[in-house]
């Protein structure tokens, strides 16, 4: 794996793992009672968001380690999903 792929693997673990933890301990407007007029009740009050951005890092840091280490390791490669046999044969 090279630098630049693993940095896209990394990006793409972190902003999947973002969209995830995102919604997590959100307090609504709705939540609070407090509901500015023109918005919706659902609109966010606190959101978190340094601290979801923190744990984001160290959950996708530890996902890359892993999935990383597993590329890496050549446990799997493209080889196992190529179930049309259209990749030549590894070597």
């Amino acid at each position: 794996m090279a630098i630049t792929s693993g940095l896209v693997l990394f990006a793409v673990i972190w902003f999947l793992t973002f969209l995830v933890i995102i919604p997590i301990r959100i307090e609504t407007q709705g939540d609070k009672g407090e509901i500015v007029p023109g918005t919706h009740a659902g609109a966010p009050e606190n959101h978190y968001l340094q601290q979801k951005a923190v744990i984001t890092t160290v959950v996708a840091a530890l996902l890359w380690v892993v999935i990383a280490g597993i590329i890496l390791s050549g446990i799997i490669s493209v080889n196992d999903f190529d179930w049309f046999n259209r990749l030549p044969d590894p070597k």
